[in-house]
């Protein structure tokens, strides 16, 4: 979804909450130097896909960043964007919890809510059979989200922009 009207700034909340237990943090996922930290383990494919839906990122900032969390703002040239990762089952709704899900995929735009926490499990190897069938996405393709998850990855905490609701229980 394209925006349509260039002139708009979109508003925006990204929730990604996937319970991973505590074998994450034991595991090479959990060791920032090995996976780049959750947003780069799990954030980079909802940045990659917000910066495809509403231009390039013109101001970034991180309000939380810890083993389990990450949280910020991202002001596109079409948006502008709070986002929530998080890896710990109680940061699920209870709702979806009492439904008997672990994971919580929330975009909410104008309002708008596109929950999208089904769908997910072949996505990665349907990733890979496209790319060793020679049409997979390449650098180039990704260079933006990658980009801005190293600057992510090592800025220092700031209060830029909207806390997104979610991360407001933790940050101080």
């Amino acid at each position: 979804m394209k925006s349509e009207n260039r002139d708009t700034k979109h508003e925006v909340d990204l929730t990604y909450v996937t319970s991973r237990g505590r074998w994450y943090l034991q595991s090479w996922k959990g060791d920032e130097h090995k996976s780049g930290g959750i947003m780069a383990n799990i954030g980079v494919h909802f940045f990659d896909m917000l910066h495809f839906m509403f231009g390039n990122v013109q101001e970034s900032a991180v309000h939380l960043r810890d083993e389990t969390h990450a949280a910020g703002y991202l002001e596109f040239e079409h948006a502008r964007v709070r986002w929530f990762l998080s890896v710990e089952l109680e940061d699920v709704p209870q709702s979806i919890r009492n439904a008997g899900h672990r994971t919580y995929r929330s975009i909410l735009i104008d309002g708008e809510e596109f929950e999208f926490s089904g769908g997910f499990t072949d996505l990665h190897q349907r990733s890979y059979e496209e790319i060793l069938a020679g049409r997979g996405f390449g650098i180039a393709d990704n260079r933006e989200a990658i980009n801005t998850v190293a600057g992510m990855r090592h800025c220092d905490l700031s209060r830029i922009g909207e806390l997104h609701p979610f991360a407001a229980k933790l940050v101080k």
